[in-house]
């Protein structure tokens, strides 16, 4: 999820032309007193959902509120499991010093509304995924990220354990690529049990596109972290690869490189073992794969239209051969 470009529009309307009357109703069941949806804004640069801010007016004032729908068949089918989830680690980060949204009320199963939806409080911020501040922005990731993997979660509370985004089997390499070489060699790292590792909390999709910022220079912060479906239990290294990955795609190979280094600065542990961090990063990397279109679209929605697929994929082959470089 991403809060990008805006466009407004009937809270009725919907892709498609679906109606949405079903789920206006559910949202204005779930408000207080005599408050009332004003305005809906479509929030572009998503991939996964449908996102709307809904702005609310009533007797107290106004406020605004974020809803996301899942349209897609897909994640339709998997909506009960990662709304549920979401919810339920929105309410465990309230009282924590990670910025997530609130859980305002949660229709996993569609019951009432048109789609599976998820409706939270908006966070202040934008995402920024520009070139200019790229470096400040990267360090302050690192300082979250690592907030994020040293919170304590009681045992009953714990998400589920992480899954893997790509396999051997599954990794397709560009069409027509001159380093069929490099796929291979990539492929065979990955070609193995996983490492044993110390487990923690993993937000597991962790990238400047899930990521708000508010001020500049001196006084940038991040002000919230959001989507969090995929929230899982396992390695640091693997949402350390995870954002790498992205910065790797968005800013260059020297960016994706560089990450993992400013993690253990910010006070981040990895694997000491140079194969078994190999291993996550490239578990991750070869999921992007053939052209990291999946990401580069909503990206390139949000104005980074540089983004070509010939671009990301130089990019994405780039980074594989700096990791084994450094790496193996």
């Amino acid at each position: 999820m991403v809060t990008g470009e805006k466009t407004t529009e009937r809270f009725d309307d919907g892709p498609e032309d679906e109606n949405w009357g079903a789920t206006r109703s559910w949202v204005e069941k779930e408000l207080s007193g005599a408050e009332r949806v004003e305005e809906v804004t479509r929030l572009r640069g998503g991939w996964t959902s449908d996102m709307r801010r809904l702005d609310i007016a009533g007797p107290a004032g106004r406020r605004s509120l974020v809803l996301r729908s899942f349209v897609k068949p897909f994640f339709v089918r998997h909506a009960e499991g990662l709304l549920t989830r979401e919810a339920a680690v929105l309410r465990l980060l309230a009282g924590t010093d990670i910025p997530a949204a609130g859980p305002v009320a949660v229709d996993a199963t569609a019951r009432y509304c048109d789609h599976p939806s998820l409706l939270m409080s908006l966070l202040p911020g934008t995402v920024r995924l520009g070139h200019e501040g790229a470096d400040r922005r990267a360090e302050a990731l690192a300082r979250q990220l690592h907030r994020i993997h040293r919170l304590v979660v009681p045992a009953g509370a714990r998400p589920r354990t992480y899954q893997a985004w790509s396999s051997p089997d599954r990794v397709s390499p560009p069409q027509g690529t001159d380093r069929p070489e490099l796929w291979q060699r990539a492929v065979d790292v990955i070609r193995r049990e996983p490492p044993e590792y110390r487990a923690c909390f993993l937000h597991r999709d962790f990238h400047p596109g899930n990521v708000l910022f508010t001020g500049d220079g001196e006084d940038l912060r991040i002000s919230g972290v959001v989507d969090w479906v995929e929230t899982s239990w396992g390695p640091a290294d693997l949402d350390v690869a995870h954002c790498s990955t992205a910065l790797a795609l968005l800013h260059g190979v020297p960016a994706g490189m560089r990450f993992a280094d400013r993690y253990v600065a910010a006070g981040g542990e990895l694997a000491e073992d140079h194969a078994d961090h190999l291993y996550w990063r490239l578990l991750d990397a070869l999921g992007f794969a053939p052209d990291a279109e999946k990401v580069a679209g909503p990206w390139r929605e949000t104005g980074r239209t540089d983004l070509t697929p010939a671009l990301t994929t130089g990019r994405l082959e780039g980074y594989l051969q700096a990791l084994l470089d450094r790496y193996a």
